[in-house]
C-alpha cells in the first residue's frame, strides 16, 4: 500500500516518489494561497537551493518555467535516471 504523499513528481515526472508541498509563489512572497505542486524532496529541495524565494516568485513561479530554466534542466535530466527512492545530498550554488 502506498504512502498518501508518494506519487508522481510534478516537476520530474518520476513515478513512486515521496512528496511534498511546494509553493509554486513562496509563502513569504505572497503565495500562502495561491497554487501549489507536489514535488519530490530532490526535485523541491534543488529548486530551494538554487533560487532565492524572490527569484522563485519573479521568475520561477510555474512548472513549466521551472523545467524551462536551464539549471534545472540539468537537474531534471540527471534526477530522472535516479531510483525513487533515491535522496541525493544537496548544496547551495554559489
Amino acid at each position: 500500500m502506498a504512502k498518501m504523499n508518494e506519487g508522481r513528481c510534478e516537476l520530474c515526472l518520476r513515478e513512486d516518489v515521496e512528496r511534498t508541498v511546494h509553493h509554486l509563489t513562496p509563502r513569504q512572497k505572497g503565495g500562502a494561497h495561491l497554487d501549489t505542486a507536489m514535488l519530490c524532496m530532490p526535485c523541491h529541495k534543488q529548486i530551494h537551493a538554487l533560487y532565492s524565494n524572490s527569484e522563485l516568485a519573479i521568475r520561477l513561479s510555474s512548472i513549466k518555467q521551472l523545467q524551462e530554466d536551464e539549471a534545472v534542466r540539468r537537474f531534471l535530466k540527471w534526477i530522472r535516471k535516479q531510483p525513487s527512492k533515491t535522496i541525493p545530498k544537496t548544496r547551495k550554488s554559489k
